[in-house]
Parts: C-alpha cells; sequence; structure tokens
C-alpha cells in the first residue's frame, strides 16, 4: 500500500470520533504499530485535529473534515495557485492558514524516490517560488496534449543556464513544487525539470511521435 493511501485511510478510521489503537490500526492495515507511529506524527505536522499517545490511542478532535476528492492537474493548478497567493498576503493569519492548508495538501501528495532527493526537497520552498511555476503551465501543458517540442531557457539550483529543446511528457506535483518530465534533445536522455526554474517556454512548430525508448512508458526515475 502506498503511503498516501495509507494516510488517508487512516483519516477515514478516525473519523467515527472513537479512540483507535496504534496495534489495531496496524492490524487492520496490515502494517507495523512504528508505521503507525510515523503516520500519526506526519498527520498531526500536517494540521489534521489529531489527539493521542502511543501506547493509549488515537482520536480525531473536531470533526469537520472533507470528503475523499479526485483533483485534475488543471484544479490543483487552481488550488496551488490560490494558497500562493494567499500565502503571499499581509494578513498573518490568512497567511498562516495558507501554510497549514499547504502542509495538509503535501501530507496527501503523492511521494516516490528520487536520486536527487536532498537537491529538491519539494515541501520546503517558499510559496514564491511555486507562484512562478504557473506563468508556463498552460503552453507546457497544451505542447503535451498536442504532443509538441518546447524550448525551454532553463536556470538549475546551481545556477547554470541551458537551452533545452524537449519533449513534453508529463508534469507531476510534488508539494507546492511542479515538475516536467521530458526526453532531453541536447542530452538524449529523460530530465526532469523543475517548472518554477524554467525561465521561458516556448512551443515549436514541430511535433513529436513516439519512438522506442523516449516515451513516458519508458522512462524509470
Amino acid at each position: 500500500m502506498r503511503r498516501t493511501d495509507r494516510l488517508f485511510d487512516i483519516i477515514q478510521i478516525l473519523r467515527d470520533g472513537n479512540l483507535h489503537r496504534a496495534q489495531d490500526m496496524a492490524e487492520q492495515l496490515e502494517v507495523s504499530t512504528r508505521t503507525i507511529y510515523r503516520d500519526m506524527d506526519t498527520l498531526v505536522a500536517s494540521g489534521v485535529p489529531v489527539q493521542g499517545e502511543r501506547g493509549v490511542g488515537y482520536m480525531i478532535t473536531e470533526a469537520i473534515t472533507l470528503p475523499p476528492l479526485t483533483l485534475s492537474v488543471a484544479e490543483m493548478e487552481a488550488l496551488n495557485l490560490g494558497i500562493a497567493i494567499v500565502g503571499e498576503a499581509a494578513d498573518p493569519d490568512l497567511k498562516a492558514a495558507a501554510l497549514s492548508l499547504g502542509a495538509k495538501i503535501d501530507a496527501v501528495s503523492p511521494s516516490r524516490v528520487i536520486a536527487q532527493a536532498d537537491e529538491w526537497k519539494f515541501a520546503v520552498y517558499p510559496f514564491a517560488d511555486a507562484t512562478r511555476a504557473f506563468a508556463h503551465m498552460p503552453t507546457l501543458r497544451a505542447a503535451i496534449k498536442a504532443r509538441q517540442k518546447v524550448e525551454l531557457n532553463y536556470q538549475s539550483k546551481r545556477n547554470a543556464r541551458t537551452r533545452r529543446i524537449v519533449r513534453p511528457l508529463h508534469m507531476e506535483y510534488w508539494g507546492r513544487i511542479w515538475t516536467l518530465t521530458a526526453w532531453c534533445e541536447l542530452r538524449q536522455a529523460f530530465r526532469v525539470f523543475r517548472v518554477d526554474l524554467i525561465e521561458t517556454a516556448q512551443a515549436l512548430p514541430e511535433l513529436f511521435v513516439d519512438e522506442p525508448g523516449k516515451t513516458l512508458a519508458d522512462y524509470t526515475p
């Protein structure tokens, strides 16, 4: 079971308002008690209204919870743009609420182990970084749908600037940071670009077709 699915299942267990022991939840979800303890720490840190302690049990202390939602890429963009805007507000209460909401979304967002994990640290970048990405979303989304090559001017976290011609394949959300998976014609390899580090993105008239070894199905992170 994916961790995000398990966190969701834990919330569903706790929604009845009763006290639940970690051992019982561990048996129900077929994981170790230590795993449940770690998951509870994540939920608490993300602002889920949970109270309890190890050896006693856990319960949700507030009845306000949202039903399960399945968001499209466009809906996720809209949600995070709103969070980014409010996160820059002068009102400290609104800013704190935006930070809390962002953390809750981070807790249930897809995650995977990648080789560059120490470089990326997705969930800790300030909202201003996320806001910069939205300017390129329409171009990239349209190019993925049309299978259209894109010219990128990209600045890495090490401040190295490069110009790339890429075949855009897929965009993913990693906790207020979006990434673009693409086939890079400069490197002749798959590359993952942080969208907020793209300086310019221009769709080219040249289209691309599937070629063995260059499709999203061929990509192995």
